[in-house]
């Protein structure tokens, strides 16, 4: 059985070293045989009552998308979260774009 997807999470030749604790971070997966252009972004933004807020938006690209807002107690456990999301969309064959 062959998969859709090709498991590569990084081009061929070309490595991106993330921040130590990325704040932000833009991911993207373009599949032009499956019709697929996806986008994902990530960030930690401070909320109003002292927390932090890790804020995600994806979709296709050239659309608005979806977003979501997820509350955390500080910004050390929201870039947690962000650092999983990271891996996770890392092993779906997201690449991280450059700034």
């Amino acid at each position: 059985m062959t998969s859709r997807r090709s498991r590569s999470a990084v081009p061929p030749g070309k490595t991106i070293q993330l921040g130590l604790f990325p704040l932000s971070v833009q991911l993207r997966r373009i599949q032009p045989s499956f019709n697929e252009w996806r986008y994902y972004g990530l960030s930690v933004q401070p909320d109003l009552f002292g927390g932090a807020a890790l804020v995600r938006n994806w979709g296709r690209i050239g659309t608005a998308g979806t977003q979501r807002v997820d509350l955390y107690a500080d910004e050390g456990a929201a870039v947690n979260a962000l650092t999983a999301m990271i891996r996770y969309r890392l092993k779906r064959g997201y690449i991280v774009t450059q700034p």
